[in-house]
């Protein structure tokens, strides 16, 4: 990593932005490799903000939810536990623990907009971080209000009820688009990536950004 830190500017600052929706076990996976990449290029004196950008796999869940397990059956069929448990085992090797059994898939509207405030405050990678681990690990439902306001506390966010109008442009801008499949993850000046890049993939992207600025 020294030589690529030699090539950095004095001040470098790299615009990432990444579609994503909570639910989405790739977009969790790809998420934490990001931390992780950012984590290490920032020690090395790059700077780098991340803009969240909303996408629903499923804008017509409703409040309440339903058990995550009943929607993988719905779309895996016959096949549901073993994919389970292979997402399980992935996590695993990720770092990270999933708990699909009483996870709730429940309308990621109100969880969008909260990161959106996070991310007024600064603390917008916090938030999706915790709003990723009280769905996957610790079967939270997040289109509940008063869960959403626990979390928020945790991270050090000032609750809004701001940003409804803004989050619903942002979804209809991503529709607009033609996004069918997440993550996307852009960095300045370089192809979009999608699918699930591995750790060093996007340490690389940061510093070829850097470079192309």
């Amino acid at each position: 990593m020294g030589p690529l830190l030699a090539l950095l500017p004095m001040d470098p600052k790299v615009n990432v932005q990444m579609v994503f929706d909570i639910p989405c076990v790739w977009s969790y996976f790809t998420y934490a490799r990001l931390q992780r990449a950012l984590a290490r290029f920032r020690a090395g004196g790059g700077q780098a903000e991340l803009t969240f950008r909303p996408y629903q796999l499923v804008p017509d869940a409703t409040v309440e939810g339903r058990l995550k397990v009943d929607v993988l059956r719905h779309a895996f069929g016959d096949d549901a536990e073993h994919s389970i448990g292979r997402i399980a085992a992935l996590a695993s090797d990720e770092g990270l623990t999933f708990h699909p059994a009483r996870a709730v898939h429940s309308n990621t509207f109100q969880a969008h907009r909260l990161i959106a405030v996070a991310s007024a405050q600064g603390r917008g990678e916090d938030m999706a971080e915790r709003l990723f681990r009280a769905h996957h690990t610790d079967q939270l439902n997040l289109a509940d209000l008063d869960t959403l306001k626990t979390l928020a506390a945790e991270v050090g966010v000032g609750w809004s009820d701001e940003g409804t109008a803004r989050t619903r442009e942002e979804l209809e801008s991503t529709r607009r688009l033609g996004v069918h499949g997440i993550p996307i993850l852009q960095f300045e000046g370089r192809p979009a990536l999608t699918g699930t890049p591995s750790e060093d993939s996007l340490l690389t992207a940061l510093h070829s950004a850097v470079g192309r600025r």
